[in-house]
């Protein structure tokens, strides 16, 4: 394995992803805030979901300044669909600390991870991408290529401590960075979670996996448990001039995002925002990170002052500063007012 790092940034020099956060190989460092703003989004969701939001966000807030300044509600309005929505509320969060410190991120990994929002795996890929700091980067893809370079057969999650710990074996200490996204892109493009591309690859010739045939079975998974289902109800209120929104409590699911009232799927029990002739839509499912939601939409055209929620004018009305959940109660909305 001693040549590995220098086979695998010799194909990343030549075959590096363009991606919009990233500085192409030998073209200097990353800046750090982009570094951290695309590794937030990047948690939990894909690289093709996170490109135009990155690139809304750089374009609006082109440095962590301009960010920590920014009003609370457009961040989260900006934020709406990407999805775990207290990484936005970290986000500000990190924004202000960095800002008041003179707008410069820590260099170190123990420094960043004591800023909001900032975990092991993510303080790991801001030193190293950042600021060329001989950090181990792990994630999926970083697994997945690990389990099957050493021919690791134990399932994930439990797998995590030695996969990591192996990767660490194989960080080098020049050009670190570029490593970590080298070991990134290797997964993502070639030792793909199926059929993964072994006559290509450039570290086929050292892989442990490759040579037992079993490449394709690893990383090896326990069963997933069946995720416990909830039960809820939206209230969708319209007249012709307002929709009825509220904000949700700042922490706890959908934390700061708009949304139409609802009940009963997120520890609350409150009656509908006011007295109206509801109207029944269906149902909508969602699945969260640790249960999977069906939530009744009801429907009712009405004026007066609600029990809770505000008008919004109709005009300033926007899907697409909605939550996943809510775009899905407000599409079978649209669907019904189309058939009337």
């Amino acid at each position: 394995m001693r040549d590995l790092s220098g086979k695998l940034l010799n194909w990343y020099d030549r075959h590096a992803r363009a991606l919009p956060w990233r500085v192409p190989p030998g073209q200097g460092r990353a800046d750090p805030y982009r570094v951290w703003l695309s590794e937030i989004m990047l948690q939990q969701t894909t690289v093709a979901a996170v490109k135009a939001y990155f690139e809304r966000f750089t374009t609006l807030w082109p440095s962590v300044e301009a960010l920590a300044a920014a009003d609370d509600a457009r961040v989260m309005a900006e934020w709406a669909g990407l999805g775990y929505y207290a990484r936005a509320r970290n986000l500000r969060a990190c924004a202000r600390e960095v800002a008041a410190a003179g707008g410069r991120f820590p260099t170190d990994r123990a420094a960043l991870q004591a800023l909001p929002g900032i975990g092991p795996y993510t303080s790991a890929a801001i030193a190293a991408i950042a600021f060329d700091q001989p950090e181990t980067v792990v994630d999926g893809n970083v697994e997945r290529v690990v389990a099957r370079l050493f021919a690791v057969e134990t399932p994930l999650p439990a797998a995590k401590p030695e996969l990591t710990r192996l990767a660490g074996t194989l960080t080098p200490q020049q050009r670190p960075g570029d490593f970590a996204q080298a070991m990134m892109d290797l997964g993502a493009t070639i030792c793909t979670p199926r059929s993964p591309a072994c006559g290509i690859c450039p570290l086929n010739d050292t892989c442990a996996a490759r040579r037992a045939g079993i490449a394709a079975e690893l990383p090896r998974r326990a069963p997933k448990a069946a995720k416990p289902r909830r039960q809820g109800i939206a209230w969708v209120v319209l007249n012709e001039d307002a929709v009825l929104l509220e904000q949700r409590p700042p922490k706890g699911l959908l934390g700061g995002t708009l949304a139409f009232p609802s009940t009963g799927w997120d520890g609350s029990d409150l009656p509908p925002p006011l007295d109206a002739e509801w109207q029944e839509l269906g149902h909508v499912t969602h699945v969260f990170t640790h249960f999977a939601l069906e939530l009744q939409v009801m429907l009712a055209h009405a004026t007066g002052n609600p029990q809770r929620g505000i008008w919004m004018p109709r005009r300033d009305f926007s899907p697409s500063d909605l939550p996943g959940l809510m775009r899905k109660v407000w599409a079978r909305v649209e669907e019904t007012l189309r058939q009337n």
